[in-house]
């Protein structure tokens, strides 16, 4: 696969600036709040009465790794991008992926390049996803989102909960117990692309099996007046039983996973040459956001040394 011409590059980004998903949402205002612009009334809470979207979509049944090189193009307007009402959209960003290591310990005879990763929300208001129970091990998403005055909107979205199990095995750390958790399905994805001279992406030879995240509040990595001074939305919820759940990332704030951490890797077996290691937030464009053009970051590495050669930060495109 040859790089795309900068024609096509921008074509792409003027699609998804649109904002918005493939299926058209219907917005609820529910609530009016005095909390700051940004910052959930009185935090998140998994019994909230609130009134449901009036169009839920049917939740995605892939489960495989995505192939998209960028965010999906929505199709149409979304609610960032309407003038009435002013909501404060949430903005995805990944970091560019750090702490690169060959580990040739975890599966024997195979070599997995990990790296940490970090999703952040550069947005202006925050990110926040609230479930409800489908069937089996799943919950259907609604996302919320504030405007000016405080109020809540919720929208549909074809998103999905996952009740997650996590090996409890840590990289060099050894076991710490294993756990479910209720996660988003397909909040991001990892992928390798072999890339030439000027470090321009040529096709892409591997992807990595991390797909699912908390959406948590871990460590505020980008203080502003809109990012609260402490934590909105806690930890993943571990109880199999619940049927609703609210996840979420506050502005300014990150949930970062380390390189040792389960499914933080890409196998690099047999692989020779120079490479972009992409982290891509949303793949699917699933979630309302400000700008769906600069969810990906890479870092440059040669194979099979693991030097580290530069990254790019805030993308649309490998």
């Amino acid at each position: 696969m040859t790089r795309r011409p900068l024609l096509a590059l921008a074509a792409t980004a003027v699609a998804a600036a649109a904002g918005g998903l493939t299926a058209a949402a219907t917005g609820v205002s529910v609530a009016q709040v005095s909390a700051p612009p940004g910052v959930p009334p009185s935090g998140p809470s998994p019994t909230s009465t609130d009134t449901a979207p009036t169009t839920p979509s049917t939740p995605t049944t892939d489960t495989t790794p995505t192939t998209h090189t960028t965010p999906a193009a929505p199709r149409v307007p979304g609610p960032c991008h309407r003038t009435r009402p002013r909501l404060l959209c949430p903005d995805l960003i990944m970091s560019a992926p750090s702490h690169l290591e060959l580990d040739r310990r975890t599966h024997r005879g195979r070599v997995l390049l990990r790296a940490a990763s970090s999703l952040d929300n550069r947005g202006a208001g925050p990110l926040e996803l609230h479930g409800r129970r489908n069937t089996g091990h799943t919950m259907r998403v609604s996302q919320a989102i504030y405007d000016r005055q405080g109020r809540r909107h919720l929208f549909a979205t074809r998103a999905r909960l996952v009740f997650k199990y996590v090996s409890g095995d840590r990289y060099t750390v050894g076991n710490v117990g294993s756990a479910d958790y209720w996660k988003m399905h397909l909040a991001a994805s990892f992928q390798l692309w072999s890339i030439d001279r000027h470090h321009h992406a040529v096709r892409q030879v591997r992807t990595g099996p991390k797909l699912d995240y908390c959406l948590r509040d871990l460590f505020r990595t980008h203080p502003s007046a809109r990012s609260p001074r402490s934590r909105v939305y806690p930890g993943c919820n571990q109880s199999p039983r619940i049927h609703r759940d609210v996840l979420g990332t506050s502005v300014g704030w990150s949930d970062v996973y380390p390189y040792e951490y389960p499914e933080q890797w890409i196998d690099v077996t047999g692989l020779r040459g120079h490479f972009a290691y992409v982290q891509i937030a949303d793949p699917n464009g699933l979630l309302f956001e400000r700008n769906h053009t600069n969810n990906l970051s890479e870092t440059y590495i040669s194979l099979p040394s693991g030097k580290v050669l530069g990254h790019r930060v805030g993308v649309a495109a490998p």
